[in-house]
Parts: structure tokens; C-alpha cells; sequence
């Protein structure tokens, strides 16, 4: 900027000066050739007299190198005298311009290309009294030659006062452009400027209110933005249209395996499958793309959505969800549909075969009333097994009806362990129950069917003359349920899983007893429901102690 300021500067002081040299040079000759017209006027004035009275013998007598051409002409034309040329070889001059006019108004006065001398001629004439025409001429070489004296020195002074424009065009930019420079961007009105440049400042601030208040309102929306995908339990990378990552949320980096300040530029860098770059490809090119990965145990469902305007891909939008608990659930439907096929077919195999031998006539009728009773135990069988799968059911899908009330635990435990009274007598088992009363909020029916299942449990896998203890009493934690036995035990490596469907310790001992392997999970799953934790000591061959801990009524929940 400085350099076309002082560009222009310059450029226009030397157009200045060079017209005001060549408007002088003008003048100077027109004023060269009025003081010269003056001169010959002032001449022929002193020399009309003279001419006046004595002729051409005055004439003559004047100096032979006299620098102006005196011509005297008579009234018809005809030259008397002329004091450089030979009047004799000269013509008529009663056409000149200057002559004529001489004639008609007592002076004349001309200008051109003299046919004798062959210059450029200065002409003025006077009319005598006696009707002739003194004139004088002389060329303006005088004039030039003042004008040509006037060239060099011209030119030096030129040459200074370009040299001075430069400095002075080189300073005026310098002083211009300074204060502009000067001008703080952040903060324009704090420089004091020249008038001029206040509206330029003014705007200046205005610009930067509104750039400032709209870059806060993107820092916001973006510290927000920010905020709401690092939050996100899900994955989430934002991609232009070449694959570069323009956000990329902390769930997706931890994901990856990256660090706060380790994202890559490119996506398809990533350590992803062949499924993630064919995904990320498809997006890119205008469709959905899909892919499910599996990272350290856990499962990943993929979906790359293309964003699209007027038709063009401008981009992509990652979508990384953990469905890994969708997969285990997956699979524990398909584990617990395999068990369940498992136990309904073998007592289902056991009546078909009884049935078939009773009814192709070949039992006895000893065996008749043996095979019957068979059929029977598996068909109690059958229908606890029914019966137990029915109430995982309804407890998974929230069908349980869990109109809450307030029930004595200790006085449930007690009518429980009575209806096991027999049970326990039959495994020669001593079954006890002590405690205080209890209060707590739930389902008579689910809180009755988990100690039930308890004590039952206790007793099947108890030994002869084995205990098994249900005590009830009030904590710090809540309302506790304690249920211990001296049985046979769970080895420690069987005790993660004694809660899952189907599962057995003893699978042989198991169908001994009856036991469908849904009991304990059916104790989970009723405990959940009433916000209670249910923890598990054993060992093997010493017996169980299983606790429950309810909340008590006005707590959330156990600690």
C-alpha cells in the first residue's frame, strides 16, 4: 500500500511539473515574442522621424550591421530602401499583410516564414506621414535563444524537485500509511488517528463487536457440543467429504485406542476392520454404511450415514453403539431356549416311554403302577420346570404385578419354613427360623417364592442329619434375610454362575432331586425387582450361607 500511495504521489508531482515546465516554455516564448514586437515598435517610432525628414539618406547612414531589417516601402508597393537586401531584385510589397494593414490603419503587424531570409520573421510596419511605410523585421532568434538558455538550468531544477518529490511523495505515504498500520485489529479505537480515518476505525469496531459476539456464540455451541458427545455413552466421528476427521467424541477415542491429542487426520488410518473402511467408503459415496466390530470382549454396531446437500456428499456422521449387552442378551436367549429344549424333552422322553410300554401291553401290572408313578414325577417335574420358566418370563419382561405393601419378613420366613417342615423331615434335615419382625415394601408372593426357593435348595443339597438356618433381622443396611446350611456346598469356581439359568453344581445330583437349575436365578431376578443385593458364601463340603438385604421402607435402596 505504501509503495502505491508514493507511486501515485510521485507520478503526479512529476506530471505537475512537467506541465508546468512546458506551460512556462509556452509562455515564455509568447512573452519573448510581445517584448520582441515591442521593440521594433519602439525602434520605429525613433527612427520615423528621422526617415520623415532626410529618407533613405538617414537609413543609410545607420550601421551596416544594424540587427533589425529596416524596408522602406512607397505607397504603390514599391521598396525604397531595405538595408539587407538589393532593392532592385525585390518585388512589390503592396500585398504584405503587414503593409496593408499599415496603409488602412497607420500600423501593422505580422508573422511568418520570410521568402528573403527564410525564418521565421517578426514584421511591424508604420505609416509616415507621407503616406509610405517604415518597416521593421527581425526574426526571434533572441526569444529562442532566451528559451533555449532556459533548458539546462529547467532541467536541473527538475531534477531537484523530482529528487525532493520522492522524499516528500516517500514521506506523505509514510505518514499516511502509519497510522493505519498503527491500528490495533483487537481493539481499533485505542489508536489515535487523523480524521479521515475515523469512519474506517469506526467500522473497524463494529466489525470486530460482531465477529467477537458471533465467535462466542460458536464457542459456546461448541463447547456444547463438545460437552454433549463426550458425555455420550455412544461413539460419535464427524467426517468431511475427503474422510478427514473434524470431531471425533472421547467414547470414539477411547474405542480406538486414542489419547486427547492423538487424532489422526484421516479416518480410514483408524484401526478399524475391512467392514469400518468398507462403511466409511460407502457413506462417502452416498449410502448407509454398516459394520459390527468387536473391541476387547465387548460388540460395536456401526452405522456411517452420509450428509448430503443438493445431491453432493459433504460428509459423514458416525454412529459407534455398544451393543454388547444385546448380544448377550442374544445369546442367553439362545442358551436358555437350547436348556430349556434340554429339560422338557427328557421327561417328556421319560412319560412317552412309559406310556408307550402301558400301552402296548408290555408292563405288568406291577410295573403299571411303577411306570405310573413315574409319569407322575415327571409331570411334576414338567410343571414346576413350566411353572418356574413362566415367572423368569414375566420378571424379565416387568409382567410381575409388584403392587408393593409392607410385609413382615421375619413372619413370611416363618410360614415358609413351615410348609417346608415335612420336606426337611423326609432329607432328615433340621430346619430352623429366628429373628425379629421386619418390615419392608414388596410382593408377598415373589419375597414368599425367594426364601422358599432358599430353604428348599438347603435342604436338597444338605446331608443326612445336615441344618439349615433362616434368620431374619434388622441392619445398618437395611432388612437382612439369612439363609445358611451345613450341605454339601459350591466349589469356588461354580459360584459366579450358581445365578444363571439352568446352571447345576451336581448335574447327576440335580435330576436325583428333581431340581430344574431355575431357582436361584428366579432369586436374582425377585430380589432385583425389590431393589435387594444377594451375596454368596460357600465352601465345599462345609455348606451356603446366601444373604439378601432388603432397603427398608423410606431408603432407595441397600448399600
Amino acid at each position: 500500500m505504501t509503495r502505491r500511495i508514493f507511486l501515485a504521489v510521485f507520478l503526479t508531482a512529476l506530471t505537475v511539473m512537467l506541465g508546468s515546465s512546458v506551460a512556462a516554455f509556452f509562455v515564455f516564448g509568447y512573452q519573448a515574442e510581445v517584448q520582441y514586437e515591442l521593440s521594433l515598435e519602439e525602434v520605429s517610432e525613433s527612427l520615423r522621424p528621422g526617415v520623415e525628414s532626410m529618407g533613405s539618406a538617414y537609413l543609410m547612414q545607420l550601421p551596416s550591421d544594424y540587427e533589425i531589417r529596416l524596408t522602406w516601402v512607397a505607397a504603390n508597393g514599391d521598396v525604397l530602401y531595405d538595408n539587407r537586401a538589393d532593392v532592385t531584385m525585390m518585388e512589390n510589397h503592396g500585398d504584405r499583410e503587414e503593409i496593408l494593414e499599415a496603409l488602412a490603419d497607420g500600423v501593422g503587424r505580422a508573422t511568418r516564414q520570410s521568402g528573403t531570409l527564410g525564418v521565421q520573421t517578426v514584421y511591424y510596419a508604420t505609416r509616415l506621414s507621407d503616406g509610405s511605410v517604415l518597416r521593421l523585421s527581425g526574426t526571434q532568434d533572441a526569444g529562442r535563444a532566451l528559451i533555449y538558455g532556459l533548458i539546462q538550468p529547467t532541467l536541473f531544477i527538475l531534477l531537484g524537485l523530482l529528487l525532493l518529490s520522492a522524499l516528500l511523495s516517500a514521506r506523505v505515504s509514510s505518514g499516511i500509511v502509519r497510522p493505519i498500520n498503527r491500528i490495533n485489529p483487537e481493539d481499533p479505537g485505542c489508536t489515535p488517528v487523523y480524521p479521515e480515518l475515523q469512519p474506517i476505525v469506526a467500522r473497524l469496531s463494529e466489525q470486530n463487536r460482531r465477529v467477537r459476539a458471533q465467535m462466542s456464540e460458536i464457542l459456546m455451541r461448541r463447547t456444547e457440543f463438545d460437552t454433549l458427545t463426550d458425555h455420550m455413552s455412544e461413539g460419535m466421528i464427524i467426517l468431511n467429504d475427503r474422510a478427514e476427521i473434524l470431531s471425533c467424541n472421547r467414547s470414539a477415542r477411547l474405542l480406538f485406542g486414542l489419547g486427547d491429542g492423538e487424532i489422526p487426520r484421516n479416518v480410514l488410518t483408524l484401526r478399524g476392520t475391512d467392514g469400518f473402511r468398507a462403511a466409511v467408503r460407502a457413506s462417502l459415496s452416498g449410502e448407509n454404511g454398516y459394520d459390527t466390530m468387536e473391541r476387547e470382549g465387548k460388540y460395536y454396531s456401526l452405522l456411517a450415514t452420509p450428509v448430503l446437500r443438493e445431491g453432493n456428499v459433504e460428509g459423514t456422521v458416525i454412529m459407534i453403539l455398544d451393543v454388547t449387552e444385546k448380544e448377550e442378551r442374544d445369546r442367553l436367549r439362545r442358551e436358555f431356549t437350547a436348556n430349556v429344549s434340554h429339560e422338557l424333552k427328557t421327561p417328556l422322553t421319560s412319560i412317552s416311554g412309559f406310556a408307550e410300554l402301558i400301552g402296548n401291553g408290555l408292563a405288568g401290572e406291577e410295573d403299571v403302577r411303577r411306570f405310573a408313578g413315574n409319569i407322575y414325577r415327571e409331570a411334576r417335574r414338567l410343571i414346576t420346570l413350566v411353572g418356574d420358566i413362566i415367572r423368569l418370563s414375566q420378571m424379565d419382561g416387568g409382567e410381575v404385578s409388584m403392587d408393593e405393601e409392607q410385609i413382615d419378613l421375619y413372619a413370611v420366613a416363618r410360614e415358609t419354613v413351615e410348609r417346608l417342615r415335612n420336606v426337611a423331615e423326609d432329607r432328615q434335615v433340621t430346619l430352623t427360623v429366628e429373628g425379629e419382625p421386619v418390615y419392608v415394601s414388596g410382593n408377598y408372593q415373589l419375597i414368599s417364592l425367594m426364601i422358599y426357593n432358599l430353604a428348599e435348595n438347603g435342604i436338597q443339597y444338605n446331608r443326612e442329619g445336615g441344618q439349615v438356618h433362616v434368620r431374619v433381622r434388622r441392619t445398618g443396611k437395611g432388612a437382612e434375610l439369612q439363609v445358611a446350611d451345613t450341605g454339601i456346598g459350591i466349589p469356588k469356581e461354580a459360584q459366579s454362575r450358581v445365578f444363571e439359568r439352568f446352571y447345576r453344581v451336581d448335574k447327576s445330583h440335580s435330576k436325583e432331586i428333581g431340581g430344574t437349575g431355575l431357582g436361584l436365578s428366579i432369586v436374582k431376578h425377585a430380589a432385583a425387582c425389590h431393589g435387594a443385593t444377594v451375596t454368596l458364601e460357600s465352601e465345599e463340603g462345609k455348606g451356603t450361607v446366601i444373604t439378601l438385604v432388603f432397603p427398608l421402607p423410606g431408603k432407595e435402596g441397600a448399600t
